[in-house]
């Protein structure tokens, strides 16, 4: 048997104790090319020997802080403007490079908002293979946090080494390609702005809100919520078929557990805000999404401790069936929450596919939401029309909208009619036109209107059989696609509304 000295005796007990992290480690976001949030506060975090202090650099600032009894330490950089210039960032001996400082951006969801920019034919952007040969942005980069993993508890590192890459056909083009949406998203922010953009990719194909929602959302969330709160989260080897229970058809749909695998290890990254789409898996607990909805953006903000991140997300596209309920769910969070805003995509759906081809208007109306409530846009008309005021005429209901300053009438097909119903005291709806239009060349009501032109900011409409109009509704019919527009060129989402009293 080999006898040690009392030295070396006390050096290797010293080295069994130490961690495997010893050496100071940047958290998982910090990777070369990476952008970094301006104008806020930046954390910079990691894992060193407890006890080791850890100095950061860069860009002129040296914070400096004191690793805990669990190795984690954590700093904070002064906010920054914006810069292209590729700098170093450092801790101690760890160092990343190309280093930018612009704006931040989550992209979130379930297939709608992982449809690729580049993939395969019938699951990616129509123009996705022109942009990405087009597109040349060295300081517009993405990351892919999704790696199709799940975890009951939150990890600390990502499963895999982040890779930030720049807005180039040789990343653009690559299997997988990055989220459609999120491109056009981040291409619209760049062009506006002219700031490095940042934008990072955590999606799923059919998965439920529940497991993107943080343990910290369910805090204070109402009792509506207490059985997804209260769920019991199986790790993979006691997840069992028995657990299933609608919106959890597998256990990677279980609570919290996207969110510990994909976005956690990002978690306190500085950054602007969210875009999310997602939605159709939970449509058959729609009464329950609004609350849903409250408790991933409380979540999110908690967990970022970010209390003015921006939620931006896109109500869902019409289908073969009628998204209604969470359509109404969607729309009445969007009302409740100030820092969230919804783009509609009333017009752009596809009846025979759940996945419309077309993502460049979706990440173009997200951008201006962003732009007018973030970037001081003030001009850009960036919300779709919501209904501000109904009031009887007779056996007319004229509807007054916020964001509509006038309207006109298209859609490919040249049909006739927009998808109105009005219901009188017997509540019975029936379909109504809006007679201050033109339909088919034929002059409306109003003279002197042509063809898809709609006379005045009002829309004034009419139904048979109801001579005393009292509520309203919008797009409850098939084929639940709008044909009308505001003259910003955004479409009404589906409302109901009634005269008040």
């Amino acid at each position: 048997m080999i006898r040690l000295s009392p030295f070396c005796a006390f050096v290797c007990a010293l080295c069994a104790g130490t961690p495997a992290f010893a050496e100071v480690r940047l958290a998982s976001p910090f990777a070369d090319g990476m952008v970094l949030q301006r104008d806020a506060a930046v954390p910079v975090w990691g894992e060193a020997a407890p006890g080791e202090r850890v100095v950061v650099a860069f860009a002129g600032q040296r914070v400096a802080a004191i690793a805990g009894a669990d190795g984690r330490w954590l700093v904070r950089l002064a906010p920054m403007a914006s810069s292209k210039e590729g700098r170093v960032l450092r801790a101690n001996d760890a160092r990343v490079s190309d280093v930018l400082v612009g704006e931040v951006w989550f992209c979130c969801g379930q297939s709608n908002a992982e449809v690729p920019l580049v993939g395969h034919p019938h699951y990616s952007d129509r123009e996705g293979c022109l942009v990405a040969a087009i597109t040349r942005l060295d300081d517009v980069r993405y990351a892919c946090a999704s790696d199709y993993h799940w975890s009951p508890v939150p990890r600390e590192r990502s499963r895999g080494a982040v890779r930030w890459r720049r807005f180039r056909p040789e990343n653009l083009m690559r299997q997988p390609s990055f989220s459609a949406v999120g491109v056009y998203f981040a291409l619209a922010l760049h062009e506006a702005l002219g700031v490095p953009i940042g934008i990072v990719g955590a999606y799923r194909g059919g998965t439920n809100i529940d497991a993107w929602t943080p343990r910290e959302g369910y805090e204070g969330a109402p009792e509506s919520l207490a059985e997804t709160r209260d769920f019991p989260v199986a790790g993979p080897a006691e997840w069992t078929d028995a657990m299933k229970k609608d919106p959890v058809s597998g256990p990677e749909q279980q609570p919290t557990v996207l969110w510990n695998e994909m976005v956690a290890p990002w978690c306190p990254m500085s950054m602007r805000g969210v875009i999310w789409y997602q939605g159709e898996h939970n449509a058959a607990e729609s009464a329950l999404y609004c609350d849903k909805m409250h408790a991933l953006y409380d979540g999110w903000a908690k967990a970022f401790g970010n209390p003015n991140l921006k939620l931006y997300f896109v109500q869902l596209a019409p289908w073969h069936e009628s998204w209604w309920d969470i359509w109404m769910a969607q729309a009445a969070f969007a009302a409740e929450e100030p820092n969230a805003g919804m783009v509609v995509t009333a017009d752009i759906g596809n009846s025979h596919s759940i996945h419309p081809a077309d993502k460049g208007p979706v990440g173009r109306r997200l951008a201006a939401l962003a732009l007018k409530r973030d970037y001081g846009f003030s001009d850009i008309v960036a919300d779709s029309p919501t209904i501000r005021a109904v009031r009887a005429e007779g056996d007319r209901l004229v509807l007054d909208f916020n964001d509509a300053d006038g309207w006109y009438i298209y859609s490919d097909d040249r049909r006739d009619s927009v998808p109105f119903e009005l219901a009188g005291e017997d509540g019975e709806y029936r379909p109504a036109r809006i007679v201050n239009a033109a339909y088919g060349g034929q002059k409306a009501e109003t003279a002197g209107v042509e063809q898809g032109q709609v006379a005045g900011r009002e829309l004034v409409l009419r139904a048979e059989g109801v001579p005393r109009p009292l509520k309203v509704r919008y797009l409850f019919q098939r084929p639940w696609t709008s044909a009308l527009f505001a003259m910003s060129g955004l479409p009404p989402g589906p409302f109901e509304a009634d005269v008040r009293k």
